[in-house]
């Protein structure tokens, strides 16, 4: 098998906007699948499916993550695609859309929130240690030296897996042993806490009225949020499927179907188990309360890693795309070190505003990416033009739309009309193509 493009011995190759070769292409339906259920697994979608039922309800919060969970697969899916198609990675799908030197203000803001990813989710592996520590072992890891050492644990593991290949990773890894483990995790935790909203009668889960603290647009923003938040990382991996046998389609659809999957089960899990929990019960105390709720969440935190792994994966990518002097590999054992560090400094908390404000930036600049690249055939190169001041400008106006509506008409939303106008403005505002090529590529020459 063909080495992947993160093990390049030509650090000075710039791969993020190279197209990947047929030839270091390994991922087929399954491995699109598996990666993103892994990816869409995690503690930080369960505990937002938690703030969801105090402030809406039970069956608004259910109708917010089926629908948001279903755009935001979409979108993801819609992006894997034209990254396969393209081979083309996120950074090099921004630069193609916005020019070489607009391109690194999105692409650096991408690194930023990647290292802030990262940084959550050690944070939330170290606190889920601490919690099984304490319950399983009477081991006070909360105190200065616990956390240290938990921190560090959790980053030497995940040096380890950045010193190794992605591809290797995601298909002997995550596709063999990880996705069946944290199935059977998921199950039993699911029969669990079904049973004890049983114990205290379906009807009065289901009929559980909400605070009026948020409205339904405003959930359905918070839902579509997390998988907003991994559209500038999904063309990095969707890049290395297969385009024989109908890979295109395996980009797509493997995608959707593993992320929208593992979205709605975990959001569910989320309400499910803030609903069975006593008032002042935390999403990780309950969990480990619950019968074999230790090996459980045990299991979902060796899950976390990966989401660690694929945002410093991909944020090293993007920074390679700025620096190539360092190869994709060196990057990422930098930054991963750099959120160790911070992750023992960075306490976790304000984590509604923070998905909210990723939203704010990633929904219109993916609403004008997939406008002028995702309806044609997709480049396969990005072009010599530094800025594209339409594309720039729409960018621009959709981030300001989108904080104006969660401001001044809360009640329509701000994720699903921003990316609605973005699409539509970036997709009437493209060039004319002929010969079958994308406005864009003709635009890039």
């Amino acid at each position: 098998m063909a080495q992947p493009s993160d093990n390049s011995s030509s650090p000075a190759r710039n791969e993020a906007l190279t197209p990947l070769p047929d030839s270091a292409r390994a991922f087929r339906w399954h491995d699109h699948a598996s990666l993103w259920f892994s990816l869409g697994v995690g503690l930080l979608v369960m505990q937002v499916g938690a703030y969801l039922v105090p402030a809406v309800g039970t069956r608004d919060a259910v109708v917010a993550i089926l629908l948001g969970s279903c755009v935001g697969a979409g979108l993801l899916a819609w992006t894997a695609r034209l990254g396969c198609e393209s081979g083309l990675a996120s950074a090099g799908l921004m630069h193609a859309t916005y020019g070489s030197a607009f391109a690194r203000l999105p692409v650096l803001l991408n690194i930023v929130q990647l290292v802030g990813w990262t940084t959550f989710e050690i944070v939330v592996m170290r606190e889920g240690t601490q919690a099984i520590g304490k319950q399983a072992f009477g081991l006070a890891l909360d105190s200065t030296t616990g956390m240290l050492l938990t921190t560090l644990l959790w980053g030497a593991v995940l040096l380890a897996l950045l010193a190794g290949s992605m591809v290797k990773l995601v298909r002997r890894f995550v596709s063999r042993f990880g996705l069946p483990l944290v199935v059977i995790s998921l199950v039993w935790l699911t029969w669990q806490f079904a049973g004890q909203l049983n114990a205290k009668g379906f009807e009065a889960f289901w009929s559980r009225a909400g605070d009026g603290s948020m409205g339904m647009f405003s959930a359905l923003d918070l839902v579509i949020a997390m998988p907003v938040s991994w559209l500038p990382l999904v063309a990095d991996y969707a890049r290395h499927g297969q385009r024989s046998g109908g890979g295109l389609g395996s980009a797509f659809s493997g995608t959707w179907v593993g992320y929208l999957v593992a979205n709605i089960w975990c959001y569910a899990l989320g309400v499910m188990v803030v609903s069975s929990a006593d008032t002042g019960t935390s999403l990780v105390t309950a969990i480990l309360l619950a019968q074999g709720g230790l090996l459980a969440l045990g299991l979902i935190l060796v899950d976390e890693l990966d989401n660690a792994y694929g945002d410093v994966y991909s944020g090293a990518v993007s920074t390679h795309s700025l620096l190539p002097q360092w190869s994709v590999k060196q990057w990422g054992l930098l930054i991963g070190a750099l959120c160790v560090v911070l992750a023992l400094f960075l306490p976790m908390h304000a984590l509604e505003p923070f998905l909210l404000l990723l939203s704010s930036v990633f929904v219109p600049l993916y609403g004008v990416i997939l406008g002028r690249l995702g309806t044609g055939v997709a480049p396969t190169q990005v072009g010599t033009r530094r800025v594209d001041w339409s594309a720039a400008a729409i960018w621009i106006i959709g981030i300001v739309l989108y904080h104006s509506l969660a401001k001044w008409a809360p009640q329509f939303g701000s994720a699903l009309p921003t990316l609605l106008l973005t699409f539509v403005t970036a997709w009437l505002s493209r060039a004319p193509a002929t010969g079958g090529a994308s406005a864009l590529a003709q635009s890039r020459g």
